[in-house]
């Protein structure tokens, strides 16, 4: 991720897919173009198990910083590696994954949790992690989920640990970009980003999957 900070806040979708998920559509000129219609500043690129799609947008630029980031499926539910320089492998426990994660200076972020319609982690698990200091963040509004309850328990849960909270549109089209974002002071690295989270504000509106023909 480019290191330069502005003057003021930023923009953050901490949650986009691009082709290289598999299951996206949303290629690197369409989400340039996305994201200049969003207005943000910063886009932290998670596709599952794969972190090539955000190294292009690095080196092709799309008018936004990008997080290099990946989103690995677990046996317990899915995490996201944030700040991250290679793949992470899908088929480990949690603890495996985070230590990999952290090994890169990564960040341990929770997506979508207590989604029982997705692969989001349940909060026996995210309270046992936590107690371990293996979890830094929950995502407190993820604009896929259509049954805003779960985005609220994860906010409760979230205020219950004591933990960043942050949102991610979980675009995998270009229509989605920007549907959930953070609002916070810029940042430089994952420390940093970790302190302007909890200066952050959240919005976003629940936005489905774009129909495919």
């Amino acid at each position: 991720m480019a290191s330069e900070t502005q003057l003021g806040p930023v923009a953050v979708d901490c949650h986009v897919h691009t082709v290289h998920s598999g299951d996206s559509v949303l290629r690197l000129e369409q989400l340039r173009a996305a994201v200049a219609r969003a207005g943000l500043d910063v886009v932290c690129i998670t596709d599952h198990h794969e972190v090539l799609g955000a190294q292009a947008a690095v080196e092709a630029g799309i008018g936004a910083r990008v997080v290099v980031g990946e989103e690995i499926r677990t046996p317990k539910g899915e995490l996201i590696g944030l700040f991250l320089t290679e793949r992470i492998p899908y088929v480990l426990q949690p603890r495996e994954v985070i230590q990999l994660i952290r090994e890169q200076g990564g960040l341990v972020y929770v997506p979508h949790p207590l989604d029982p319609e997705r692969l989001g982690m349940r909060a026996n698990t995210i309270r046992e992690l936590h107690a371990e200091g293996l979890i830094d963040i929950i995502e407190t509004f993820n604009a896929k989920i259509e049954h805003q309850r779960y985005n609220d328990e994860a906010r409760a849960l979230a205020e219950e640990l004591g933990l960043p909270q942050a949102a991610g549109s979980d675009a995998h089209d270009e229509q989605g970009v920007g549907a959930a974002r953070v609002v916070m002071p810029d940042f430089d690295g994952p420390a940093s980003f970790l302190r302007a989270l909890r200066a952050g504000t959240i919005s976003g509106v629940y936005t489905p999957h774009a129909r495919r023909y």
